[in-house]
């Protein structure tokens, strides 16, 4: 089939068949331009996908009527901002100013207001990114942290009103913080006009879901299933008493999975897609995006099709808001991660392979497998960019390879069970304090739950008054945050953890929270926390509150330093060989040629590092950026207990 004709001959038909005079004559040349850029690849796309169908023209004209709407209600500041990055600033998010925080509103603000009032302290920290968990609308009780949309266009009357988040938005882009906001499209809660309709027995809104009479397409379809969340719910489907039907439901009963084999609803989301992008934000994190097509007889995960609709998606956002891009949460295999990190797919990707591996790392003591793992997976296209991080609001999945795994003499299997017992404490002179979470009563497998501070080993270190179980903590924490500050892509620090917070067990007490231990970590940071954060410690505070301000501090002078130079920026990364096992060394080389090597020691122990650099730099002498320190290329380089160097030259 020739598709660019094809393309030509269907967008000259469907702009003759639509009335756009709603848009301003500034408004249509700009759409008209860029429809004609980017609708070949739509088309592509979507005919790929929707082809077969008889109304897929139909729906494709919609769908181009629903592109010149978001246009028309995107604000004349947001076209600005998207005439600038779609030119001189189109790669904002490889900058070395990027810092990037994740949280709860009600968790830090507790309301958006409150946020917005926060501003000063986030700047303060040095943030230039900040996501926002889950805000909308969703059911009382259970709403699986707000992963249960019942409307993307209403905040959650607790934590405010959608004129307050737009009032955000503006305050955080005038102080140079860059929005991020979730983008739930993989399902709805089941109180969201489009499931209501679907139970009041509306067949239309009944196709925007996958709805089964009985269990045999059901069954036949969890032979190659995975159950996500086993300690909640067996199986992928859910019996609706109202229905008298099965409902695909992957996360939660209450969370229905879309039926993107509907071009009706691909359009849909769309429509909320955009107006997310027109509250401001710079980015949309795609949740649970390897979930999106089904297709029987496969996992159902990570299918072409999926890829296709989110390079639709993409195209669409082209169109209406350039300025936005699409940030993949993909925790799978680190060979499907990859796939996703396109600049027409997903511009930025959170990088779950790098953070499982740091935690293994901490936990054996040894970086073979972050290593290894990480020369075979960290390259991605020069026009994207990783979202580095070491915790967030989920829990920590061992998703390593088992090939490289196995390359290095580790069984997979028992490798993850030694880490899940090691951070849950289970393992004798384990130093963590961490949660099981979703453990299989199966096969006894489950993921790790805790605040980086208590898995780090902060918690027992302070409950022990012990000042150098502490200071090895404390060490830790840094450690981990040197790696994502400096080894290209944006680091994302989860909300509390720039204090060292400690688990909240409080959630035990709450019925609507205490069967999610992933609550232990997702911690509230209060006023009383940030207050005078910034001040020298006092040896007459509280021991809990002179180490939050040291991690304070220390955070902040990592991000000091990564701004003040480019090769934290736009720059490539080398995974080095490391002569010594238990550390972690790479070089990031600019483009104009400025270098960094890094340098991480993962034991108690000191370490000698004798890897051969004087090859990398143009001196014999360079200098470590984080203590100034002088060190020869030709020398060996002493490391000193979870000791680690910027070595800048």
């Amino acid at each position: 089939m020739n598709y660019a004709a094809s393309s030509e001959q269907c967008l000259s038909r469907i702009l003759a068949g639509l009335d756009l005079s709603f848009l301003s004559q500034r408004d249509y040349k700009l759409f008209n331009e860029r429809l004609h850029t980017h609708f070949h690849d739509l088309f592509n796309r979507y005919v790929d996908v929707y082809g077969h169908q008889y109304d897929c023209y139909y729906h494709l004209s919609q769908l181009v009527l629903s592109l010149a709407m978001g246009l028309k209600n995107r604000k004349a500041d947001l076209k600005r901002l998207d005439k600038a990055r779609s030119s001189d600033d189109s790669l904002w998010y490889q900058q070395e100013n990027q810092i990037g925080m994740a949280c709860y509103v009600d968790l830090m603000g507790p309301t958006l207001k409150d946020l917005e009032a926060k501003i000063p302290y986030f700047q303060s920290l040095g943030l230039t990114y900040l996501h926002l968990m889950p805000l909308y609308a969703s059911p009382e009780g259970d709403s699986d942290g707000g992963y249960a949309v019942s409307d993307y266009r209403k905040v959650n009357p607790v934590l405010g009103n959608m004129k307050d988040l737009e009032s955000l938005s503006k305050a955080l882009r005038n102080a140079g913080i860059n929005l991020v906001l979730d983008f739930v499209f993989n399902h709805t809660s089941d109180e969201h006009r489009w499931a209501k309709a679907a139970l009041a027995g509306e067949r239309n809104f009944q196709d925007y879901y996958y709805l089964f009479d009985d269990r045999t397409i059901p069954d036949q379809y969890e032979h190659n299933l995975r159950e996500i969340f086993p300690q909640v719910r067996r199986g992928s489907f859910s019996w609706n008493e109202t229905l008298q039907k099965w409902v695909w439901t992957t996360f939660n009963s209450f969370q229905w999975d879309l039926n993107y084999s509907n071009p009706a609803v691909f359009n849909a989301i769309t429509e909320e897609m955009l107006f997310l992008a027109n509250i401001g934000c710079a980015a949309l994190r795609l949740d649970a995006l390897a979930f999106i097509w089904k297709e029987m007889g496969t996992n159902c995960e990570n299918q072409p099709n999926a890829h296709k609709l989110i390079q639709a998606f993409n195209c669409c956002l082209q169109i209406t808001a350039p300025a936005v891009v699409f940030k993949s949460e993909a925790i799978v295999h680190p060979d499907e991660v990859l796939k996703y990190i396109r600049k027409d797919e997903c511009q930025i990707s959170y990088n779950p392979l790098l953070m499982a591996l740091i935690w293994n790392s901490l936990a054996t003591r040894k970086t073979r497998l972050l290593t290894s793992s990480m020369q075979k997976s960290f390259a991605i296209p020069q026009d994207c960019s990783w979202v580095n991080y070491v915790r967030c609001h989920d829990d920590i999945g061992w998703t390593f390879d088992d090939a490289v795994a196995h390359q290095l003499g580790i069984n997979p299997y028992d490798h993850r069970y030694f880490l899940n017992q090691f951070f849950t404490g289970r393992f004798d002179g384990s130093y963590a304090n961490g949660v099981p979470f979703a453990e299989n009563p199966s096969n006894g497998d489950c993921r790790v739950c805790g605040s980086l501070a208590s898995l780090c080993g902060l918690e027992g270190a302070l409950e022990a008054k012990d000042d150098d179980a502490i200071d090895i903590a404390i060490k830790r924490i840094m450690l981990v945050h040197g790696i994502i500050m400096s080894i290209g892509g944006i680091p994302l620090i989860y909300s509390g953890d720039e204090l060292g917070l400690l688990n909240d067990y409080s959630y035990r007490e709450n019925p609507a929270k205490a069967h999610d231990d992933r609550w232990v970590n997702r911690i509230a940071v209060t006023a009383e926390h940030i207050h005078r954060i910034e001040e020298p410690v006092s040896q007459t505070e509280p021991l809990e509150r002179q180490v939050q301000k040291m991690i304070f501090a220390g955070l902040r002078k990592l991000i000091t330093l990564r701004k003040a130079h480019g090769v934290f920026g736009r720059a490539r990364t080398h995974i080095l060989q490391s002569n010594n096992q238990h550390c972690f060394v790479y070089c990031r080389v600019a483009d104009n040629g400025e270098k960094l090597v890094a340098l991480y020691n993962f034991s108690e122990q000191p370490q000698t590092l004798s890897t051969d650099i004087s090859g990398l730099f143009d001196s014999l002498t360079v200098t470590d950026l984080l203590t100034h320190q002088p060190y020869s290329v030709a020398e060996d380089i002493q490391l000193a207990p979870y000791q680690m160097c910027w070595l800048h030259g």
